[in-house]
């Protein structure tokens, strides 16, 4: 069953067309990694499926519902993890989850319950009510991953969720990433990570220049394009590996001069 559909999306930033034609059906219970080169419109696709960009051509539905007509009826149903976002540092990230919460009409005993929880398995428990001010991109990436789960969404979407963790955190979040699939949810991601893109997804999806380049599960693009790792393959269908071989180059020579 499809759960995302988008249907010839198209997009534009002034004469700049960033999607051209996108097609795509998600199912239920998948994780989807959505990978591309930056400004190949990614960001924009997770946008417009959380009800953030309402003006594009075609038609973009979560769950059968019209994104574009029905904006807020999405973001109650779905988890969004943004790479940056608007934390409000003067708030506690106790406060911050509250707000959060209330937004998805959570009951104050579940917010307060799952904060303690939630920050205590993220090490953030003695940080719940220090102003966000002075937190790490990594802290703040924390408590932006909580604040779009909290509500135990069946959509998440994630756009870089691992911007900022350190390396203990990376494999914490990838295990939660695991089992909430395991759990039946589905993951629509955005990443340059592409070992972790590799060994979690179900399904790949790389996207260039606002194409899409190559659609399937990493076993069935390898077997397409013969060219071993998914940056192997990332690299050949989005760029030049010769091209960045000698650029490599010119730097180090640059470096020397």
């Amino acid at each position: 069953m499809s759960i995302i559909q988008l249907k010839h999306l198209r997009k534009s930033y002034d004469s700049n067309l960033v999607l051209k034609d996108i097609n795509l059906d998600i199912e239920a219970g998948q994780i989807v990694g959505y990978i591309g080169p930056n400004g190949a419109g990614k960001s924009t696709t997770i946008k417009i499926l959380c009800g953030i960009i309402s003006e594009f051509e075609g038609s973009a539905t979560v769950m059968d519902i019209d994104v574009r007509t029905n904006p807020l009826a999405v973001k109650q149903i779905i988890g969004y993890i943004p790479e940056q976002a608007a934390l409000y540092e003067v708030l506690t990230p106790t406060e911050y989850l509250r707000f959060s919460g209330k937004l998805y009409n959570m009951n104050d005993q579940a917010i307060a319950t799952k904060t303690t929880e939630l920050l205590r398995l993220f090490d953030l428990h003695d940080k719940a009510h220090t102003r966000m001010t002075n937190f790490s991109k990594g802290m703040k990436q924390k408590v932006l991953l909580i604040s779009g789960l909290i509500h135990n969404p069946s959509i998440i979407f994630l756009d870089e969720p691992l911007s900022g963790l350190d390396a203990n955190a990376v494999i914490l979040v990838k295990e939660i990433l695991s089992q909430l699939k395991a759990a039946g949810k589905t993951i629509f991601y955005s990443s340059h990570i592409m070992d972790v893109v590799e060994k979690i997804s179900d399904r790949i999806i790389i996207i260039d220049k606002g194409e899409v380049k190559a659609d399937g599960s990493f076993n069935e693009l390898q077997s397409n394009a013969h060219l071993g790792s998914l940056e192997n393959i990332f690299t050949a269908l989005t760029g030049n590996s010769n091209q960045q071989q000698n650029t490599a180059n010119e730097f180090i020579n640059v470096l020397k001069s």
